[in-house]
């Protein structure tokens, strides 16, 4: 992969402040909650909120919203992956009372007896939630106990219509020999693998082991076509016609689509993942009442609606989504229609085995 070290230089120096201001923030938000609410005692003011969640992934203006309104201090506290969080819920230095996380990593915590069923019954909100979403849910949460959906998204292929002199509709294009060099891949074990999964017609969550080593064999076949394995830069990447394919989140690829008009963002015929982001109850939470407080206000449309216009994300909120204009609806990058979603699977906890082997597998792929 030739090509990397020129693609990675470049955006070095084309990067934005973004993505360092949202580390800067997480890191900010660290120090500051484990100030406010270092060892045992942490959140046990009945006044008080604890929550964690992802960087840079809530309209700030809404935690102050909720004070005012609740008289209710938010402790805020950020992480940048499902597994940071855990390890950190896990120490049991700060007892959490709310978090926002992965559909796959609540599974676990459902698993593990980490997570409170959430009493929706005093919640005004909860009506807003779209069924079809929640339903979706029901693969990691299979009664709706545990999590209430934020935010939700795909995993597809962007691609320059410019460098592109073909119709995208399928994983294969990125075995194609025409576009050597040109192509990035997300630089994620779970996201590289529904690539030839899904292709090849296996569930994303599949623990069939000979699938899995026919998988890593494709992924090593197309190794020598990329440009690079990535993920936060592709956006940058594909701004900037470093590269003419990628793998990508379709958050990332609304922001890139916004910066160049020749991007266009499309989920393969083959299926995806669709992710969900939701907030749980931990069993550690000391102000449970509080923790649901907080989640039926951020389903009130009006919060719901200025978290929306700043991350971008699908919203599973009904009443901002019937505020929307015509285009944004029908974004089919934001929101897939229905024929896309029948071919989404949620990510499934697999357990610790399925996690060693995944890991042995990457490993082998990535000195390939």
């Amino acid at each position: 992969m030739k090509k990397e070290t020129k693609i990675l230089d470049n955006l070095k120096r084309k990067k934005s402040l973004k993505k360092y201001c949202a580390l800067a923030l997480a890191v900010i938000g660290t120090v500051a909650a484990a100030a406010g609410c270092s060892g045992s005692a942490a959140g046990e003011d009945d006044n008080t909120l604890v929550i964690f969640n992802y960087g840079d992934y809530i309209e700030r203006e809404t935690i102050q919203m909720f004070e005012e309104e609740t008289g209710i201090e938010v402790k805020y506290e950020e992480y940048i992956t499902p597994e940071d969080m855990y390890t950190k819920y896990q120490s049991g230095g700060i007892n959490y009372d709310l978090i926002c996380t992965s559909d796959y990593m609540i599974e676990r915590m459902i698993r593990d007896g980490e997570a409170q069923v959430i009493d929706t019954s005093q919640m005004e909100y909860m009506d807003n939630m779209d069924q079809k979403y929640m339903d979706f849910c029901k693969a990691f949460d299979p009664e709706n106990q545990y999590a209430i959906p934020y935010f939700f998204g795909t995993v597809g292929i962007l691609y320059n219509e410019k460098m592109v002199d073909e119709e995208v509709d399928s994983w294969s294009v990125l075995w194609n020999e025409k576009y050597k060099n040109q192509i990035i891949m997300e630089n994620s074990v779970r996201d590289a693998f529904i690539v030839p999964l899904k292709w090849k017609g296996h569930s994303i969550n599949t623990t069939d082991r000979q699938a899995l080593l026919e998988a890593q064999s494709l992924l090593m076949e197309q190794k020598p076509l990329l440009a690079a394995y990535l993920v936060d830069e592709t956006k940058d990447a594909m701004i900037s016609g470093d590269a003419a394919l990628s793998v990508i989140y379709s958050g990332d690829a609304v922001v890139a689509i916004e910066e160049n008009e020749d991007l266009t963002y499309v989920v393969p015929k083959e299926g995806t993942n669709i992710w969900f982001d939701c907030w749980m109850i931990p069993k550690t939470a000391r102000h449970k009442e509080a923790a649901e407080k907080f989640i039926d206000f951020m389903n009130r449309p009006d919060v719901a609606m200025m978290n929306f216009d700043y991350i971008w994300y699908g919203t599973p909120n009904k009443a901002v989504y019937e505020e929307l204009d015509e285009e944004s609806q029908q974004d089919p990058t934001v929101f897939p229609d229905d024929e896309t979603m029948s071919k989404c699977e949620v990510y499934r906890y697999l357990g610790e085995e399925m996690d060693s082997f995944y890991s042995r597998l990457w490993k082998e792929l990535k000195a390939y």
